[in-house]
């Protein structure tokens, strides 16, 4: 530990680090960022970096917005505190809720805020099963999720979760949640299949599922537009309207996990509205603020807060909510983030500048290490391959993803390796052409740099 800087040093004395190898992590030490501005972010030696990854998939309107900075000032002059609880309020959690209502592609009556997706996700769970025995139905509880999603790290959220290293040793998931398959066509399509075909035999896994369980036993069915985390998976046109018909056929609640695709991200205001998808209710939160103070929400529709109203007249009090629920300051950094995304027109900037964007990735598509170049709007996902005939995975073990995500901070690119070796590529919302095409000049080099060194490692 010696050879670390004192910043460093002290981290890996003082923090546990999340989503880290902790062993690593030990021996290289953190990268220690000090302040930002725009779509950059610098170290403390002074070394800029194009965050590509918005932070984690958050920072819509990118950083030191004096505007969002100014809200929180203000904010905390005025109310610096107070709490929902027991029929309290105040004006920012009231005028967020309102024009929340107004956005959401779902029938919302009412919007229930958390401090995280993850505390979203878990009130999902929770309502779902408040509401269903509020309506004499107590064996419709299951959720069904996706292999591959991704839904937080809570108990209940990681079990949504479907990525095996989330439950590992965790002793996750817990019962009542179930995975069906993920749609990922470039992957898991059979040979002749069409996306139509593939996008067929999904809603045929996910109905022989709820058929096998009981539709009774079944609650919800949870899916993010876009999967974020378990490698950017963009799922077939038409695969969504095609699930929703099973889920209406036997009364399943439909929940769009807006948590990285709200706000803007694909194009559209929602991603549910880019991949046709019609909701029940949505999970929203990071781009809700701009990743500037911590905030998330869940729509509720009005037949569940009937529901919700009746149990509580019944039991004397609803009894679930956070210390930080509708926090003021949050809440009022998210009303001036709404109202700016109105004036630039965040969503009309998105998808002029994807244009670029997406015009970088055809163009990684040919490069050796790539398998697939997939995304919308400005997210993507780069999966790496040792064979890209066969399509071959490299060892997991190899550690090609990291290597890549290594070389691109080197470059001044801040990127994330996810589900395995997908580089996920999600800048700031605000980003502009010129940025996207240094972003992808450096992650360029890195997967240059990154071929070199595996003909380097083979040839010993």
């Amino acid at each position: 530990m010696t050879s670390l800087s004192n910043f460093a040093a002290r981290d890996v004395e003082a923090l546990l680090h999340p989503t880290t190898n902790l062993a690593s992590h030990r021996m290289t030490g953190p990268l220690v960022l000090d302040r930002a501005e725009g779509v950059f972010v610098y170290d403390t030696s002074g070394k800029r970096y194009i965050e590509g990854l918005a932070g984690l998939w958050c920072t819509g309107l990118g950083y030191g917005n004096r505007e969002l900075i100014e809200a929180a000032r203000e904010q905390m002059e005025k109310l610096s505190f107070t709490h929902l609880f027991g029929g309290r309020s105040h004006e920012p959690a009231i005028q967020l809720a309102e024009k929340l209502k107004e956005l959401v592609p779902a029938p919302a009556s009412k919007i229930f805020f958390t401090s995280s997706g993850s505390e979203a996700n878990d009130t999902q769970i929770k309502l779902a099963w408040y509401y269903n025995n509020a309506r004499g139905k107590p064996k419709k509880k299951k959720i069904i999720s996706r292999m591959r999603a991704y839904h937080g790290t809570t108990i209940a959220s990681a079990s949504l979760t479907g990525l095996p290293i989330f439950h590992a040793d965790f002793d996750l998931p817990m019962s009542r949640v179930l995975h069906t398959s993920t749609p990922h066509f470039w992957r898991n399509g059979k040979a002749g299949e069409t996306e139509d075909e593939f996008a067929d035999r999904l809603a045929r896994d996910l109905e022989d599922m709820i058929l096998r369980e009981g539709p009774e036993t079944i609650a919800a069915f949870i899916a993010e537009p876009v999967m974020g985390a378990g490698g950017v998976i963009v799922p077939p046109r038409g695969y969504f309207p095609k699930m929703q018909a099973v889920l209406r056929r036997h009364d399943i609640l439909m929940i769009a996990d807006e948590v990285i695709c709200g706000f803007g991200r694909t194009g559209n205001y929602w991603g549910s509205q880019t991949l046709d998808i019609q909701p029940d209710t949505i999970t929203m939160a990071k781009a809700i603020t701009s990743a500037y103070m911590p905030l998330g929400a869940i729509t509720v529709s009005e037949p569940v807060y009937e529901g919700l109203v009746e149990e509580s007249k019944k039991l004397g009090v609803f009894a679930h909510g956070f210390t930080y629920s509708g926090h003021p300051v949050a809440a009022a950094v998210a009303v001036k983030t709404l109202e700016i995304y109105d004036r630039i027109d965040i969503v009309g900037h998105v998808r002029r500048v994807s244009a670029g964007f997406m015009a970088h990735l055809d163009r990684l598509r040919d490069h050796p290490l790539v398998g697939e170049a997939r995304g919308v709007g400005l997210i993507a996902g780069i999966e790496l391959v040792r064979d890209k005939d066969t399509r071959t995975s490299f060892d997991l073990r190899q550690g090609v993803g990291a290597r890549v995500v290594a070389f691109a901070q080197e470059e001044g690119v801040i990127l994330r390796a996810v589900a395995g070796d997908t580089i996920a590529v999600c800048p700031p919302l605000v980003i502009s052409a010129s940025e996207i095409d240094e972003l992808f000049a450096g992650l360029t080099r890195a997967l240059d740099r990154t071929l070199d060194w595996l003909r380097s490692e083979a040839r010993g």
